[in-house]
């Protein structure tokens, strides 16, 4: 059996890919950079599996065309799409091109890489599908607007898939958690309070899998679920816009 965790090397720490290796799995890899792939794959291996490479940016269809060929004649089992990137600052002075990017690969990519294999998981009648989303998914998030309405589509999609998929024999989870110890921080240009470590999102996430349709990994996560929910949408966005202004006031 392989599973193929769509991780964005060298941003998020491989944590997940050790799980899912301790726990005898064979191991597809994407990421843009094979040399840092590699050495993970090496480091993998010491847990007695295979591994596959694939070296794909993901902003391109061609890119998802390149793993879904790879994927053709493997028995996979799971895909863990966590590719993706944020960012931070008032909406009016961001870059289109970057905004346009991060839809590339926070939506359609993992859109499309979810479509092929639901289909694939479904014909074998069993398979799982872990979707990344996040605490900023459930509302708007001004100084994250963009990025939040990614992970809103994130989250919609696992959540309608989860009930779709379910008579296939096919488990879908959307994880949500809250700030993460890795690059993510630097490259949206946020600095992050209450952050979690990437072996605790993995543990929660992938023990919640077969289980429900949406896991909160962290306490700021949950307490924010329990704060917020009898709240309407535009307190939520004003409480968000206050927490995502503590997290860039080093912008001003």
């Amino acid at each position: 059996m392989w599973d193929r965790p769509a991780t964005p090397a060298p941003r998020i720490p491989a944590v997940p890919q050790f799980w899912l290796a301790e726990a005898g799995l064979n191991l597809v890899l994407v990421a843009r950079r094979g040399d840092v792939l590699n050495a993970l794959a090496a480091q993998l291996q010491t847990h007695g599996i295979q591994t596959l490479v694939v070296a794909a940016d993901l902003t391109h269809p061609e890119g998802v065309k390149q793993v879904t060929q790879v994927a053709h004649d493997l028995d996979l089992g799971l895909l863990v799409a966590a590719a993706g990137f944020g960012s931070s600052g008032p909406f009016l002075q961001t870059d289109l091109m970057q905004e346009l990017e991060m839809l590339d690969v926070n939506c359609k990519a993992v859109l499309s890489l979810t479509h092929h294999f639901a289909h694939s998981f479904a014909a074998q009648q069993r398979g799982g599908l872990v979707l990344m989303s996040s605490l900023v998914g459930f509302q708007g998030v001004p100084g994250t607007a963009n990025y939040a309405a990614t992970k809103g589509y994130i989250q919609t999609l696992a959540e309608g898939l989860h009930a779709e998929l379910a008579p296939y024999g096919v488990d879908v989870l959307a994880s949500a958690p809250g700030p993460v110890h890795s690059g993510f921080a630097e490259r949206a240009n946020m600095r992050m309070g209450f952050a979690l470590t990437s072996q605790e999102v993995a543990r929660t996430t992938l023990l919640a899998l077969g289980r429900r349709g949406t896991v909160r990994p962290g306490r700021l996560s949950v307490l924010l679920e329990a704060s917020l929910a009898l709240l309407p949408r535009w307190a939520r966005t004003r409480i968000m816009a206050w927490v995502m202004g503590n997290m860039t006031r080093h912008q001003t």
